[in-house]
């Protein structure tokens, strides 16, 4: 057992009392436990995968010489599409977000599955210029790119681009041309699911698709007589002079699947390969050991010893088969020896290791770069700047929280969990099946409306809220469970006026325990419950599971 003391805080014992109704937090612990790491320990050569763990999904690549970045969808986090560099393909360090001002990211009122969708990052030669493509569910922006010179160091405004549809990929050409292709409706849908991938010619100088170039190069999928669903996520690549489109098929759940076609033009035709998919784990027993499914949405890219690498979304399922870690951004060796590439096993059970690229070496989670298998993530919030791993939903992180003398300050906004408008949390990804998070605050509730703790939150109509609250006079511990916007308390207990309280969450899989305790007293547990409406196969959406640090003046959390 661990007791709430002042070792815990980085807070003296000196009597601190923060401002009524301000919470305090004066830090956080996070650690993931996953069996299947215990049983696989990394040989000197060998590194994870997914190589970046949580709700990072629909991942894209791309190089300019010895460098390459990674970036993910991110719908209403705020900020908007995080980016990852590295010189290997092993270690992975995020240098920030692209949509990181509200010139950029307009979800201030959209649900969390909205926003931003499939993002694609590609380096022009021709230019010297980073772009980044993607769709904006929000905002009135739909179709858009950003660019910029150097990807760490900021990108331009949104440039809205005139077409429908989602999914926008650029390819730059060796003559200098450039293309767009994206996934659209049909003229006239033939069943439920039915897309096309289209091609457009893109003008690099004006910034927009020419008007009358576009041309459908995929109708269905790889066979439309067998009805496939949900062609998207095209890429375009060019080798050997022949020309590659790829896509994933199947939707992004069970059915998911990476399918490769061929042509002599950017603009088609474009011929199917004779072996398709080639990524997939939708045929394989459902009972296997350490699962990993829905893979699909890959992106290639040609590694530093010459060989071809793809990362792709998969999913890493609990024992109930519940997805709470979201889709995650997974890495493959391609073998592109032949005519088509072939992900190296990725037909076969993915396993949670690979041999590294020639000559890297593993050092995830040292040295700023994420780490990966299991690990401890700790913040004391004494840095002046935030880590990045630390997100809003919809709203800017710095309207709610500051970092000062005490800890972590959450200025409280009059807005419910449950909204979908901006809220004052601060989450951070649930990265494992198996996880403990704690934190240890600082708080003095004045009303029933006040509330400061802690959210497991999937969406906003589907969470877990715990947290310190008034009950009459009292103050109290409440969980509140949300499923389908409808909520109900769990469990509560009165906990005293004594500062500070240290609050706990750990999952064991589809089980989640909550736990408290007053300064220098023991944990004790006020539920366990199922982790069921923090899946992504319960809630829907697109989301994974995140940890929230959480304030407001709207709380409707009753006591019991």
């Amino acid at each position: 057992m661990v007791s709430v003391t002042c070792a815990l805080s980085a807070i003296s014992c000196g009597g601190f009392t923060p401002e009524a109704g301000i919470p305090v937090f004066s830090n956080f612990k996070y650690t993931g436990a996953d069996a299947v790491y215990e049983q696989n320990p990394l040989g000197e050569d060998e590194f994870y995968t997914p190589i970046l763990q949580g709700c990072y999904p629909d991942p894209s690549i791309c190089r300019k010489g010895g460098d390459y970045y990674v970036v993910c969808s991110s719908f209403a986090i705020n900020p908007g599409v995080p980016i990852f560099h590295s010189t290997d393909l092993v270690n992975w360090r995020q240098i920030g977000h692209v949509l990181d001002r509200a010139s950029q990211l307009k979800v201030e009122d959209t649900g969390i599955s909205a926003g931003i969708y499939a993002p694609t990052i590609r380096y022009n030669p021709h230019n010297d210029t980073f772009y980044m493509i993607t769709t904006q569910f929000a905002g009135g922006i739909g179709n858009m790119v950003v660019k910029t010179k150097d990807p760490a160091q900021g990108w331009s405004d949104p440039i809205k681009l005139d077409f429908a549809g989602i999914d926008p990929d650029l390819f730059f050409d060796d003559d200098g041309k450039a293309y767009i292709v994206h996934n659209d409706g049909p003229e006239k849908p033939l069943y439920e699911g039915h897309r096309v991938i289209k091609v457009w010619e893109y003008d690099t100088e004006k910034d927009q698709v020419v008007k009358g170039s576009d041309k459908v190069i995929v109708n269905g999928g790889v066979d439309l007589s067998k009805k496939p669903i949900w062609i998207e996520a095209p890429h375009l690549y060019k080798k050997d002079g022949k020309y590659y489109l790829m896509c994933a098929e199947g939707g992004t759940g069970g059915w998911h699947s990476e399918v490769i076609f061929i042509s002599d033009s950017p603009k088609g035709p474009f011929t199917p390969a004779p072996e398709n998919p080639i990524l997939s784990q939708r045929h394989l027993p459902a009972d296997r050991q350490n699962k990993v499914d829905w893979a699909g949405h890959a992106d290639l890219v040609e590694g530093p010893d010459g060989k071809y690498w793809g990362v792709f979304l998969a999913i890493r399922p609990n024992e109930a088969n519940r997805v709470n870690t979201g889709r995650e951004t997974f890495i493959l060796p391609v073998d592109w020896s032949g005519t088509f590439p072939v992900f190296e096993g990725g037909m076969e059970p993915l396993k949670p290791k690979l041999k590294m690229p020639a000559g890297a070496e593993n050092r995830c989670g040292e040295d700023g770069f994420m780490p990966n298998g299991n690990f401890t993530f700790s913040d004391d919030f004494t840095s002046p700047e935030l880590d990045m791993r630390w997100v809003g939903v919809r709203g800017a992180r710095e309207h709610f929280a500051t970092v000062g003398e005490h800890g972590l300050e959450i200025k409280p906004f009059d807005v419910n969990i449950k909204a979908p408008r901006p809220t004052s949390t601060l989450f951070y990804r649930q990265q494992h099946n198996r996880f403990t998070a704690s934190t240890t605050l600082y708080y003095v509730p004045r009303t029933q409306g006040d509330l400061a703790g802690m959210v497991c939150y999937q969406s906003e109509a589907f969470n877990y809220v715990f947290g310190v609250t008034k009950c009459g006079e009292k103050t109290c511990i409440v969980l509140q469970r949300t499923a389908r916007g409808k909520s109900e308390t769990v469990a509560s207990a009165e906990i005293g006026d004594r500062l500070p309280v240290g609050l706990r969450v750990s999952a064991d899989g589809d089980k989640y325990t909550f736990s408290y305790a007053g300064r220098g007293g023991e944990y004790t547990d006020l539920a366990t419950v199922s982790g069921d409406i923090l899946s992504t196969n319960v809630a829907g959406g697109f989301t994974g599971a995140m940890i929230g640090l959480y304030a407001t003046t709207a709380n409707d959390a009753a006591c019991k």
